[in-house]
């Protein structure tokens, strides 16, 4: 099918929420492209679906059992399997790029035993040790890109792009408006629940919207919606002053990319929030370089709130141009009579 062309056919895989951002971050490279995308059924997914064509998986991690159950890991998975198995040999793409994670897992492979070439970019939430879904993936893939020199060190056939940029100070006009937001997956009651008591405490009297997830905890004195779709986040963070987040890249970039103040609290594996602790990694590097203020523990928040308050907001973005430019190169590589290796000459 791939002979009969007249050029490649790309699917973008990628889990919910920040792998899946940084997916449409790359959309410069995809966008002119035949493609399609994979992806889970949330919010963010619902709306690409109105603009792009989009197969949906099931929601699928590996470390799903440490916050659900073994049977739910097992009958999630091979539903994802299913599924991820109808879309290619549906569709049979030709590469499959994808930043992680689990829910791509299946259609990774599954591509991968039709012929297709297979990039694996390591998820930018990955700055100190490759993720579990990059460790598995990486054995069949034809081309591995990291986001930080750390994980590079440990890959050294791999290549490496950081797409962090420092913007600086200087932000949008902003609202008495606080803003909280747990991601796509699963709730996260704990930074709720914290919010709700700094607003209690008189130290959060802005208005409050709040995303509490599917089921999430709804406290009384602000706002609460289970789902917000990708466009409404967006223009909520160019108004809203404070963000009160956990610990995902998504959630981390959008906000600072607004210019906001972010108060994050990390999920945590031991208290079944999360599969494993890699957003604690992220909160603390993002920490250390300036842009944040922490709350790992709900005591933490009323301090973080203080110090959030008296520091001038450092805005920061993800620029892929380095990564995208990669991406040309392969396609020019892998398909020499394409666009993209006309676009190289």
């Amino acid at each position: 099918m791939t002979e009969t062309r007249s050029r490649p056919r790309i699917c973008l895989a990628a889990s919910g929420g920040g792998h899946m951002r940084q997916v449409l971050d790359l959309r410069p490279f995809w966008q002119d492209h035949d493609h399609y995308l994979v992806t889970e059924p949330t919010a963010l997914g619902q709306s690409l679906a109105r603009e792009h064509p989009v197969r949906f998986v099931a929601h699928f991690a590996f470390g799903q059992s440490k916050v659900d159950s073994a049977w739910a890991l097992i009958r999630s998975g091979f539903r994802n399997l299913r599924e991820s198995w109808a879309h290619v040999r549906t569709e049979r793409p030709d590469v499959v790029i994808s930043t992680g994670a689990g829910s791509a897992f299946f259609t990774a492979l599954f591509a991968k035993l039709f012929g297709a070439k297979f990039v694996l970019i390591e998820s930018f939430a990955r700055f100190r040790a490759p993720s579990l879904f990059g460790r598995l993936a990486k054995p069949f893939a034809d081309k591995v890109i990291v986001q930080s020199e750390a994980v590079k060190a440990m890959w050294p056939d791999a290549d490496v792009c950081d797409p962090l940029r420092i913007l600086g100070t200087g932000r949008p006009d902003k609202e008495p408006l606080a803003f909280v937001t747990v991601g796509t997956v699963m709730p996260f009651d704990r930074l709720v629940n914290a919010v709700a008591d700094l607003r209690k405490s008189g130290a959060l009297p802005e208005r409050v919207i709040a995303q509490v997830g599917d089921g999430g905890v709804r406290p009384e004195g602000m706002e609460v919606h289970e789902r917000m779709a990708f466009d409404d986040i967006q223009a909520l963070l160019q108004k809203a002053d404070i963000v009160f987040c956990h610990g995902g890249t998504g959630s981390l970039v959008t906000a600072l990319r607004a210019g906001c103040r972010v108060v994050a609290m990390p999920r945590q594996s031991a208290r079944a929030e999360h599969y494993d602790d890699h957003q604690e990694e992220i909160v603390s590097a993002f920490e250390q370089r300036g842009l944040i203020q922490a709350a790992v523990e709900a005591d933490d928040m009323a301090p973080a709130l203080a110090r959030a308050r008296t520091i001038e907001p450092i805005r920061a973005t993800t620029e892929p141009e380095l990564l995208i430019g990669k991406l040309h190169a392969l396609m020019a590589e892998w398909f020499p009579k394409t666009k993209d290796a006309k676009s190289l000459d």
